[in-house]
């Protein structure tokens, strides 16, 4: 749940409200009728009004900022991967890090003991 007060931008319009998409606002109000689909009161000074709208149509502020942060150095990694021919680093950022996962669990797989590997097949041949 959104704080009073707090920053927030409008990141969709599910119900046609005719919102300001990407514009900013402050959560002004918490609409609690139950039988209302609208949490928020939000004020949008640029349109100089309140609208009420849904927790899914808005998100905080520093979220989308970090977001967008993640994306730009995500997108300069590659560019320096691809300048430099780094291959490996390359693999790294497209697989997002999966690979070492990948390789850690290989290596688990391989320090299996013979016995837990025969118990093993043993269990997938009954199944």
């Amino acid at each position: 749940m959104l704080k009073l007060g707090e920053k927030v931008i409008i990141v969709d319009d599910r119900f046609e409200q005719n919102l300001p998409i990407g514009e900013y606002g402050y959560v002004i109000a918490y609409d609690r009728n139950a039988d209302n689909i609208f949490e928020y009161v939000v004020r949008v000074p640029k349109a100089g009004r309140n609208f009420l709208v849904p927790g899914d149509d808005i998100e905080r502020e520093d979220v989308l900022v970090r977001q967008e942060v993640d994306r730009i150095e995500r997108e300069a990694l590659i560019d320096y991967a691809l300048m430099t021919r780094n291959e490996e680093l390359f693999r790294f950022i497209m697989n997002g890090g999966e690979e070492q996962e990948q390789q850690a669990e290989e290596s688990a797989e391989e320090t299996q003991s013979p016995e837990d590997f025969v118990r093993q097949i043993r269990l997938k041949a009954w199944i």
